[in-house]
């Protein structure tokens, strides 16, 4: 075989680097080798491809054991012409956002971050949508809270008025008219939650009457029977019981419609309406008691109030024995000094 200066510097180049010196030429034992090619920072380093550590005359004779279809491809893309496109350009299509994988699309909307919000604000607004309530009803329920919230606030008002009264004087009135004013307004407040209350459940008895749902019987009229009987319960209780028991019973009469909506003894709507008036009547009792919480300790409750009359009457016939005790002595001093004269 002839061999010329080329044949003899390719087959120097594919020799060299297996070719080594003795001298540098270390056996190892298999556990540092072990260590050297897994535990060593060496083994974590970045490595070229196995094409890339050739030399040229290497890696073109490794490259003649391709297919003829990676050839083909090769060839292709050698060949292929890029084509200008301006119009895709912008200061941010050569980046990729950060949270996502490299080299996918760039979304071409924002994330709404706010999305979970909205959508629980919609459920909240479908599910207390009043559009299916009768607008009469709706207009005339709200209108018929209006004197017990008016009550509430103006409770809470006057317990101001008297716990800012300097030398007996608040800011619109005097410490004793707003003192007469809270007390007239206590029995106006628990007498309207009554009738409110006992209004609520004769409704079940037009249900009743008019069939809706079907004729339920002693169950319905039971709903009827006990809502006034819990209200008219309340007007012999002092002011604070009488309005815990009103609160008592307003939640636990919505409950019970809540029941009959689902059973389909009232509108669908009922049970959402009953929710926004029962919501405004327990909030103004709650502020009620709160307002009558702030009043100053001396003045009197409607316990206290009985008792004060009780011991007023007790005073006056006391007090009318005394004056008919020295209307006697004046009497009879006034006939021993006639007795004297006479003498």
């Amino acid at each position: 075989m002839l061999r010329n200066g080329a044949s003899r510097l390719a087959l120097r180049s594919i020799a060299a680097p297996t070719a080594r010196p003795a001298a540098s030429f270390h056996r190892t034992s298999p556990i540092q080798q072990w260590t050297t090619q897994f535990g060593s920072m060496a083994s974590r380093r970045p490595q070229l491809p196995q094409t890339a550590q050739l030399k040229p005359i290497q890696a073109a004779i490794a490259r003649r054991n391709i297919t003829e279809k990676q050839r083909q491809a090769e060839s292709k893309y050698a060949h292929e012409e890029i084509k200008p496109t301006p119009e895709t350009v912008s200061s941010t299509s050569s980046t990729h956002p950060i949270f996502s994988e490299v080299a996918t699309e760039t979304p071409t909307k924002e994330v709404d971050m706010m999305a979970g919000v909205k959508h629980d604000v919609g459920t909240v607004k479908e599910t207390f949508n009043l559009s299916a309530v009768p607008r009469e009803a709706y207009y005339m329920g709200l209108a018929g809270t209006l004197p017990y919230l008016a009550t509430s606030v103006s409770t809470v008002y006057l317990a101001w008025e008297i716990n800012h009264a300097n030398s007996g004087y608040g800011f619109l009135m005097s410490e004793t008219t707003a003192i007469q004013l809270l007390h007239l307004l206590e029995p106006l407040q628990i007498g309207y939650g009554a009738s409110i209350l006992s209004f609520l459940g004769a409704v079940h008895w037009g249900l009743e009457w008019a069939g809706f749902g079907g004729y339920q019987g002693y169950k319905r009229y039971a709903i009827g029977v006990v809502a006034p009987a819990v209200a008219w319960s309340t007007l012999l209780m002092p002011l604070e019981g009488a309005l815990i028991t009103q609160f008592l019973g307003f939640v636990g009469l919505y409950y019970v419609d809540v029941r009959a909506t689902y059973k389909g003894w009232t509108p669908n709507w009922y049970a959402v309406y009953r929710f926004i008036l029962t919501f405004i009547v327990g909030a103004s009792i709650v502020v009620t008691l709160i307002g009558r919480g702030e009043l100053p300790g001396h003045v009197p409750s409607a316990v206290t109030r009985a008792e004060v009359f009780h011991d007023k009457g007790a005073s006056e016939e006391k007090l009318s024995k005394d004056e008919e005790a020295r209307a006697a002595k004046k009497k009879e001093a006034a006939r021993s000094d006639d007795r004297g004269e006479d003498k």
